[in-house]
């Protein structure tokens, strides 16, 4: 399993490698609904966009990370991120994370393909035998949008880090094991579908 750069293009979305030329429509989106501020996930703030990007960019070229643009095919414009993250080349697994997208396109088809287009890479093109999510146990939004796609819970690593408040993250640990992934590539079809 190699990691490179590559585009995934759906009907209501196109991933593309992360890159600078992302940044002003990225510091627009962010400000849709003031992503920052949410105490119990971590977005960058408009001024912070730059060298979220660089982190991100600096990950991959570590090669621990695969940062994605998610852009709205509709505006041509950046409505978020995602990666690919915690890499292990060797157990075929990857994490899909340090996802946000503009609270306009938040729980709309955008974000059903996708997880679809991700995990059709991963387990399609990639050979990895299972995809993980983690989010804080906190943050129920996310936890709810991991379980409406069909990935079950591994457990919850209890004080695993702190919120951007200071206060202790209990992480939930989900997943998705190759067996699962026909079932719930049909799933996410038929969500598209309807």
């Amino acid at each position: 399993m190699t990691l490179e750069p590559v585009m995934l293009s759906g009907e209501h979305v196109r991933l593309e490698p992360l890159s600078m030329a992302h940044h002003d429509d990225l510091v627009v989106a962010v400000q849709d609904g003031e992503l920052w501020t949410l105490w119990y996930t971590s977005v960058p703030d408009p001024a912070g966009m730059s060298a979220e990007i660089e982190r991100r960019l600096g990950l991959q070229k570590a090669g621990s990370m695969l940062p994605f643009a998610v852009i709205d095919p509709r505006t041509n414009a950046a409505v978020g991120m995602t990666t690919y993250m915690n890499v292990d080349l060797i157990a075929r697994r990857v994490e899909i994370g340090s996802t946000w997208y503009r609270k306009t396109v938040q729980r709309t088809t955008l974000n059903t393909e996708c997880k679809l287009l991700l995990l059709t890479h991963a387990f399609e093109s990639l050979a990895c035998i299972a995809v993980e999510f983690r989010t804080s146990a906190a943050n129920l939004q996310s936890r709810r949008a991991i379980e409406r796609i069909g990935a079950k819970l591994d457990g919850v690593l209890r004080h695993h880090g702190r919120h951007n408040d200071g206060t202790f993250r209990d992480t939930y640990v989900y997943s998705i094991i190759a067996e699962e992934w026909p079932e719930i590539r049909s799933q996410l079809r038929r969500r598209l579908e309807g």
